[in-house]
């Protein structure tokens, strides 16, 4: 199989590894064609399983799967799979342990400390932005903010994502710099609300950003655009 993933580029330690998955790669059929991650999205478990077996042999273990809820809460790894642990954030301070989270259209945002010794992935759609989980991942992660550096994963663009006054109005702090207004609706940035979030949390140095799952059919899952999709993966996890 062809796996089209997207490594971040950023100054990271040697010794930590994340990539993003795409659609690319895997054998779901129909709407969720091909590497479609998520059990939840109607597609077939059987098929499921054999794209998170794929998945599974470019990494030290299996990924710890949380149930995610467009919250704040963060999880530690706790080594094994626990399943139903209700979470939109999770970090590791142990090697081999492969933090994930499942998005399609929704923010993966990466992190990783200078010194190479901690992980976190988060899932941030604009209700997890806006419930501070982005804040709350950069707490759990512990020491100085300005050690810690954050990867932008692929999400809807901010020329595709129209909201309404409720959703802006829950960014007071970040209002307007995070959004465009067009035709009676906003165009809300999830890349720049999440470098605001970041900043305000005292981490400095943010990378990625500028894709458009909407926008890019053929490569990325979008649940705005198509309703029935899949749900790709980003994942962080440490050496020895």
């Amino acid at each position: 199989m062809r796996h089209d993933w997207i490594q971040p580029r950023w100054p990271a330690p040697a010794n930590v590894h994340a990539l993003s998955t795409t659609r690319s790669g895997g054998f779901s059929r129909g709407p969720w064609k091909s590497l479609n991650l998520g059990f939840n999205c109607g597609d077939d478990p059987a098929i499921v399983s054999k794209n998170r077996e794929s998945l599974c042999e470019v990494l030290p273990n299996p990924p710890f799967w949380l149930k995610q809820v467009h919250g704040h809460t963060v999880a530690r790894h706790p080594g094994r799979q626990e399943p139903e642990i209700k979470a939109d954030a999770v970090v590791s301070f142990s090697p081999g342990r492969v933090c994930a989270v499942l998005t399609a259209d929704c923010l993966p945002v990466i992190f990783c400390s200078r010194a190479g010794d901690r992980v976190a992935v988060a899932h941030a759609g604009w209700r997890g932005l806006a419930s501070g989980v982005l804040q709350s991942t950069v707490s759990e992660l512990g020491g100085d903010p300005e050690d810690v550096m954050a990867w932008l994963g692929p999400a809807i663009g901010p020329q595709s994502y129209e909201v309404g006054s409720d959703v802006s109005e829950r960014f007071p702090g970040e209002f307007p710099q995070g959004f465009t207004k067009r035709d009676g609706l906003w165009l809300m940035d999830l890349y720049c609300l999440a470098r605001l979030k970041l900043e305000a949390a005292g981490v400095r140095s943010v990378y990625g950003g500028g894709y458009c799952t909407m926008d890019e059919p053929a490569r990325f899952f979008s649940f705005r655009r198509d309703g029935v999709t899949g749900r790709m993966a980003s994942l962080v996890w440490m050496e020895k």
